[in-house]
């Protein structure tokens, strides 16, 4: 791999590996309405908020950082009071219970309108903040942070395609997971110490969620319970579950700690992250193993998430546990055929997990794929691994992973559409 193509990967790792407090989804949403309100100038009297399918989905029944309370209509009403465009997606970072108490009088007063916005963009945000006669808009599309018009009344300040970064990033850099792995084993190791924050912020996250009660605290249950002990026993294994999980449950919650996230999730992060921590850790691997097999574990997160798109109606934890199941493997001793191997079988196990929405019981969903992961990189190593003659695995790896994000990405786009109909026609 030459010099130039490195340092384009190491730049795309650290625009995908970015900390983030909070559910990226109404945080998102919350730093669209911070940008608008900074442009208006004034806090706003009025909020109209438009959101794509996908964005009402993953934002409905998640916690909001430093608030106790769920959904969006808090996050939208800190977003205009507290909120600093600056800080990306840690944007709700500087909440205070003085903020929360504010942003709850201005739900009450019933200054916002949430509406569905009809588009074939997965992730789509639209806000419109108003005082007066003053107008201000701000929209996202496409990536989190990624801003394409921004107006003051009928004056527009910023304006770029829809699709224009895609572009640009789909023109420059194509993965493999050949080179993911030819990136992970043969940069030199100061390049990539960078990865190690991953390790420091999840991990502090983890340890945090294990001393209180956040979610439904399935890794403290795993960790702690004398049942869950007697069943699962103590092992690397339950400590991977109980670490991971416990992150999850935290994050989920609406814990006021930042974690680090992987393309735009902070539970891919977490999932990308924890596992593999945990296996070096317990395991007894050297620095530099346990370094690039983070690098490995991230890296193809991204790759997949390249063409499976930010959000969809297949579960993130299937595209991360994948990831971990790949550093896993390096730390076992397994080399590029094993890590193969691991991912067939991830494409083999869990690729019908569906995505129904940031919630607290995501991680119950990330417990599910980190086990499967454990058990991939296992049965790799024992040169285990389901074949081309087996559901929508194919004997090329790049083709078995776009064969897993094409379903995602296209075929699962119905089951999208009945997920969220469920969700929003409870009783």
């Amino acid at each position: 791999m030459n010099i130039d193509e490195r340092k384009e990967i190491i730049k795309l790792i650290n625009s995908e590996v970015v900390p983030a407090i909070g559910c990226t989804e109404p945080i998102a949403v919350a730093l669209c309405v911070a940008k608008a309100t900074e442009i208006l100038g004034v806090q706003p009297e009025k909020i109209n908020v438009k959101l794509s399918a996908n964005m009402l989905k993953n934002a409905m029944g998640v916690g909001i950082p430093g608030t106790g309370m769920v959904g969006l209509p808090i996050a939208i009403a800190l977003g205009a009071q507290i909120g600093k465009s600056e800080y990306q997606l840690e944007v709700l970072k500087d909440c205070t219970p003085e903020a929360v108490e504010r942003g709850k009088a201005y739900i009450a007063e019933k200054r916002i309108t949430i509406e569905h916005k009809e588009t074939t963009e997965k992730l789509y945000i639209e806000v419109l903040c108003t005082t007066g006669n003053e107008s201000a808009t701000a929209i996202i599309a496409s990536i989190h942070t990624n801003f394409i018009l921004l107006k003051k009344n009928d004056e527009v300040l910023f304006e770029k395609a829809l699709d224009a970064q895609a572009q640009t990033e789909d023109e420059g850099l194509k993965l493999t997971l050949k080179k993911v792995y030819e990136f992970a084993t043969t940069t030199p190791l100061d390049e990539l110490r960078f990865i190690l924050d991953s390790a420091k912020l999840n991990g502090n996250v983890s340890k945090e969620s294990m001393k209180g009660h956040y979610g439904h605290e399935s890794g403290r249950l795993i960790a702690q319970s004398e049942r869950s002990n007697k069943v699962l026993g103590n092992s690397i294994y339950t400590h991977i579950l109980a670490e991971t999980s416990a992150a999850c449950d935290a994050r989920m919650a609406g814990a006021l700690f930042p974690v680090m996230s992987n393309s735009g999730s902070g539970n891919q992060g977490i999932s990308a992250t924890m596992p593999v921590v945990v296996f070096a850790r317990d395991n007894g691997n050297t620095e530099e193993e346990y370094i690039r097999a983070l690098a490995m574990s991230h890296l193809t997160v991204i790759y997949i998430k390249q063409s499976l798109g930010r959000l969809s109606a297949l579960c993130g934890c299937v595209v991360a546990a994948t990831g971990s199941s790949c550093g896993i493997t390096m730390l076992m001793g397994g080399g590029y055929n094993e890590i193969c191997a691991a991912v067939k079988n991830m494409v083999g196990n869990i690729s019908g997990m569906l995505c129904d929405g940031a919630k607290p019981s995501c991680a119950l969903k990330v417990t599910s794929g980190v086990s499967s992961a454990v058990l991939a990189a296992l049965l790799a190593m024992e040169g285990k691994c389901v074949s081309a003659m087996e559901g929508i695995v194919d004997d090329d790896v790049d083709q078995s992973i776009h064969n897993l994000t094409r379903i995602g990405r296209d075929g699962m786009n119905e089951t999208d559409k009945v997920v969220l109909d469920i969700m929003t026609h409870k009783k």
